[in-house]
C-alpha cells in the first residue's frame, strides 16, 4: 500500500458491481483500495487482483465491525455497495431485505460520523427500482418522478437513499446519492434476468439442461447498461457530484425482456424452446423503467460506451466458460 495514495473503501467489493469498481480503480493507480465481503465463495470475482486489494471479511450488520473498519481504514472515499440486491428475493424474505439494507447503511454512516470523518466522500447506491410503477406520462424517469415502490427491496432502497440525504442535511456528511438503472454483464448472479437466460442457454449447449428455457414476465421493459459503464459513472459521481444531490444513471433506452431473450438465443446454435414458469413472476412488476440521466450527463459528460450486444455476448461467454 502506498501511503501517498487516497484510501478507498468499497463495501461489497466481491459483489457484481463492486468487483468491477475495484478493477477500474486499480487501473488508475491512484488509490489504496480496501473492501468488505461476507462470503468466501465471492472471492472468485476479484481473483484478477491477487495481493492488490485489502480484503476484509465482515458482517456489516454488526455495529462494532463497521466502527472498527472505518477506524482502521480511515477512507477518503467510500463506495457503499453492500446490500441484498434482488427485488424478486425480497418478496420471499421481506423483513430480511429491509432490515439488512437499512442496518448496514446506518452502521456505516454512524461510524463515519462517530470517527469525525467529515471530509470523507460517500457514494450511496440506491436503485431505479424505487420509482416502481411509473405512469407513461412520467417516462423517461428523472429525479423528480414520484416514488411508487412495488417491492420490499425498493422500499429498502428508498430508505437508503433518504438516509443518505438525512445524514447530509443533519451532519453535513459529504454524501452523493445515485439511482442506477439495471446494469448487466459477466459475473452477475443468475438471480437476475439476463444472467439467468445466459446461464440456461450455456447449460442447454452443454447438454446438462433440456432445450427448454424457463422465463417469467417477458413484457416488462428495462433500461440496461453495461456494469463497466455503470462503475465508471460511480467514480465520476464521487469526483464531480455535488454533496447532497441525487443522480439517475442509465442508458436512456429500454428494451422489452423478450427482445433481450431473442438477442441471446440468436447467439446460440442450439434449438431452444421458451416455457413460462409461474414461479418466476413477481407479485408486482413495473411495466417500464427508462432513465433520463440528463442531470448526471450534463454534470459529468458520462455516456455508456459498451453496446448491449457486446454485453450480452460476454455474459453468455462467461457462463459458457464456467459451466
Amino acid at each position: 500500500m502506498n501511503p501517498s495514495m487516497k484510501k478507498v473503501l468499497i463495501t461489497g467489493i466481491t459483489g457484481f458491481a463492486g468487483s468491477y469498481l475495484a478493477q477500474h480503480l486499480l487501473l488508475t493507480k491512484k488509490y489504496n483500495i480496501s473492501g468488505t465481503y461476507l462470503f468466501g465463495k465471492s472471492l472468485s470475482n476479484v481473483e484478477y487482483a491477487e495481493g492488490k486489494l485489502n480484503l476484509i471479511k465482515a458482517d456489516l450488520s454488526e455495529e462494532k465491525n463497521v466502527l472498527d473498519i472505518i477506524q482502521d481504514v480511515s477512507p477518503s472515499i467510500i463506495f457503499h455497495l453492500a446490500a441484498l440486491t434482488s427485488p424478486a428475493d425480497s418478496f420471499k424474505n421481506p423483513t430480511t431485505a429491509i432490515t439488512n439494507n437499512i442496518s448496514l447503511q446506518v452502521n456505516l454512516l454512524e461510524a463515519v460520523r462517530k470517527h469525525n470523518l467529515s471530509n470523507t466522500k460517500i457514494l450511496i447506491v440506491s436503485s431505479a427500482d424505487i420509482y416502481g410503477r411509473v405512469a407513461k406520462n412520467n417516462l423517461p424517469i428523472d429525479e423528480e418522478t414520484p416514488l411508487i415502490p412495488t417491492s420490499p427491496y425498493s422500499v429498502s432502497k428508498i430508505a437508503q437513499d433518504f438516509l443518505g440525504l438525512t445524514y447530509f442535511l443533519t451532519y453535513k456528511l459529504k454524501i452523493i446519492r445515485v439511482r442506477p438503472f439495471n446494469h448487466i454483464g459477466p459475473r452477475q448472479s443468475p438471480n437476475f434476468v439476463v444472467s439467468a437466460f445466459a446461464k440456461q442457454i450455456a447449460e442447454i449447449e452443454k447438454g446438462i439442461r433440456r432445450p427448454v428455457l424457463k422465463v417469467g414476465n417477458l413484457q416488462a421493459k428495462r433500461d440496461f447498461t453495461d456494469v463497466r459503464d455503470m462503475v465508471n459513472a460511480y467514480i465520476l459521481a464521487v469526483e464531480k457530484g455535488e454533496d447532497g444531490e441525487v443522480y439517475n444513471i442509465g442508458s436512456g433506452i429500454s428494451y422489452k425482456i423478450s427482445d433481450i431473450l431473442n438477442k441471446l438465443i440468436s447467439m446460440s446454435s442450439s434449438k431452444i424452446k421458451i416455457e413460462k414458469d409461474e414461479t418466476l413472476f413477481r407479485p408486482s412488476d413495473n411495466p417500464d423503467l427508462v432513465c433520463n440521466a440528463g442531470k448526471f450527463i450534463s454534470l459529468t459528460g458520462w455516456k455508456p460506451q459498451v453496446p448491449i450486444e457486446t454485453t450480452l455476448k460476454e455474459t453468455l461467454d462467461y457462463w459458457r466458460n464456467i459451466i
